[in-house]
């Protein structure tokens, strides 16, 4: 089971930026693949984006490549989410998640077996 704290999230304008991040323990961080996910009010919970064990896998969801970044630090055992260019629509729960087992990158949230407990983005006009 992994430990999972999320921060760094706020209110910001639209055009803006935030970096989230996620910090981990409890399982060897380097064996966990990362998925970041997102809630907003009245909707399902979204798939972000997902890094392998080692960083050089990742992958976004349509609606944020381009402008969200995933990356991790094996050394602080800790995931980030840069987001950039925010929109409105990108107002939400951030959740970060980890899988155990297979490196996998994961979209949906069956995929993954731990979670932090979020941290909310509100983008204003």
């Amino acid at each position: 089971q992994v430990h999972l704290v999320e921060s760094g999230g706020g209110l910001v304008q639209a055009g803006g930026s935030l970096r989230l991040s996620c910090a981990t323990s409890g399982r060897t961080f380097n064996t966990v693949v990362i998925g970041w996910f997102r809630q907003a009010p009245g909707k399902e919970r979204e798939w972000v984006a997902a890094i392998s064990w080692t960083g050089t896998g990742r992958m976004y969801a349509d609606s944020v490549k381009g402008r969200f970044t995933i990356s991790r630090d094996n050394a602080k055992n800790t995931a980030y989410l840069q987001i950039n260019s925010l929109k409105r629509e990108d107002t939400a729960l951030y959740y970060c998640a980890a899988r155990s087992g297979r490196d996998y990158l994961g979209r949906d949230v069956t995929d993954y077996d731990s979670w932090g407990q979020g941290t909310q983005v509100t983008v204003s006009s």
